[in-house]
Formats: C-alpha cells, sequence, structure tokens
C-alpha cells in the first residue's frame, strides 16, 4: 500500500506541473500572437513598456467598478493576466478618480499622464486626459451618413461637441435635405467607447481603436498657420529641402508646361 499511495501521488504531482506548465506555455503563445487592437486602461504607458512593467496582479480590474476591465486569460489572443476592454459589451466609464490608474502599484498605468494641475498648481487626476485609442466610424455603415437622422453616438459620448460633434452636411442625393454627420476629434476623444456601446447598427459603425493604429503623423515642414503656437514646430529645421524624387529636381513650371505630368 506505501508503493502505491507513493504512486498515486506522484501521478498527481506530475500532472498539477503538467498543467500549470500548460497554461504557462498557453500564456506565452498568447503574447506572441497578440491582437493589435488592444485598448488598455487609461493612463497605460506604450504596449512595449506596459508589458515590462505590467505585474499581471489585475489590482486595476479589482478597482474597476463597473467590471468593464478584462484579465486577458488563455485564448483571449491577449498576453494572459494583462488589462485590456470590450469596448462594445462594457466600456470605460470615465470615473473622476480613475481607480484602476491610481491602484497600479508599478507604473504601467501612469497617472502622469492622466494629470494637470489646478487653478493652484496642484496636481490632479482628469480623466479627459486619457487616449485609451481613438474612435473611428464607418461611414458606409453608419445611417447618419446614409441621411436617417441617429446621433446616438453623438449622445453618449462624455466629451460631447468636443470628442464628438455633429455637422451639417447637404444631402447630395435629395438635395433638399441635411446629413447630421457625426465627426470625431482626435485632439479630444479619449477612447472611452461609450459611443461604441451606444451605436445601433448591429456591428458598431464607430468603434475604438489603438491611436498608433489609426492616426498618421503630419510632416514638420507643414504648419496650420490658423493656430496659434504651431509654427514652433518647424524651429531647428533646415531652410534646404532634400530632393525625394526626380520630379522634386525640377521647378513646377517647367512639368506642367512640358506635359511631364
Amino acid at each position: 500500500m506505501p508503493e502505491r499511495r507513493r504512486f498515486l501521488a506522484g501521478m498527481i504531482r506530475s500532472l498539477g506541473a503538467a498543467t500549470v506548465g500548460g497554461i504557462a506555455w498557453m500564456g506565452f503563445l498568447d503574447g506572441k500572437k497578440s491582437r493589435p487592437d488592444i485598448l488598455r486602461p487609461p493612463g497605460a504607458i506604450p504596449e512595449q513598456d506596459f508589458l515590462l512593467k505590467c505585474t499581471k496582479c489585475g489590482l486595476c480590474v479589482e478597482a474597476c467598478p463597473f467590471q468593464s476591465l478584462i484579465l486577458a486569460r488563455p485564448g483571449d489572443e491577449r498576453p494572459v493576466g494583462t488589462p485590456y476592454f470590450k469596448m462594445r459589451e462594457n466600456p470605460c466609464r470615465m470615473c473622476r478618480e480613475i481607480p484602476c490608474t491610481v491602484a497600479c502599484p508599478t507604473g504601467a498605468l501612469d497617472r502622469s499622464l492622466v494629470s494637470d494641475r489646478d487653478e493652484q498648481g496642484k496636481r490632479r487626476l482628469n480623466v479627459n486626459l486619457s487616449k485609451i485609442g481613438l474612435a473611428v466610424i464607418d461611414r458606409e455603415t453608419c445611417i447618419a451618413y446614409w441621411g436617417i437622422q441617429c446621433d446616438a453616438c453623438y449622445r453618449s459620448c462624455p466629451v460631447m461637441d468636443k470628442a464628438v460633434t455633429v455637422e451639417y452636411v447637404r444631402n447630395e442625393r435629395t438635395g433638399k435635405h441635411a446629413i447630421l454627420a457625426p465627426v470625431v476629434h482626435s485632439d479630444h476623444c479619449t477612447g472611452c467607447g461609450m459611443c461604441e456601446r451606444a451605436c445601433i447598427n448591429q456591428k458598431a459603425s464607430i468603434f475604438v481603436l489603438p491611436r498608433d493604429a489609426v492616426m498618421g503623423e503630419s510632416s514638420a515642414r507643414y504648419v496650420r498657420g490658423w493656430e496659434s503656437g504651431d509654427e514652433e514646430r518647424i524651429e531647428g529645421l533646415p531652410d534646404e529641402t532634400e530632393t525625394v524624387t526626380p520630379r522634386s529636381e525640377k521647378k513646377a513650371l517647367d512639368y506642367l508646361n512640358k506635359g511631364d505630368l
């Protein structure tokens, strides 16, 4: 009997080790094939640095009063144990106290990224500085762009009239009616996902993606003259412009007159 007990105990230990090893291996594989559209909590530092600092403690998830944050599990196609949002199901509610960020013990969620100063110069949390992602509109399926009145995304936006506005556009199809077109403004959009949740379509026509995935980057040589301070971007740039293509070596009038377009 003692031999039998030792044998069974060894089998149980082996099975336990195999299970733990399997979970760890699945977590490693999930990290390798992570989705590119992961949306992190407010104050998250750049993804690669985030993964280095996040200890997968789950404190941010526990701190969320709306249970909006999810802790990635094996099979989620996200690094196991890290927090993320599913905006269509349960978006960020933009808590003024930002408890998820405050709960982070390692700086993977950085308070300074969601803080500014009050009138007395004291640091304070400001959830409107969050850059979780950026809302993008599919105009082909958005019924507002069809000419059907809908402002669900606009009405749900916590930063209404800044992050999402409604612009009146002539309806070329009818020639009589206006299209009330929702427009997202990247400088104010926090990526909270409230608009995605509110969209009435079967699959949301407005959805949040990581900002790096959807935003371009303007050349430093181009200035928005109507915005004060924008010229500061060109300070220190060389006066000479580098030739990029053979056509750039010619003067505009030369190739226009010779039909080299």
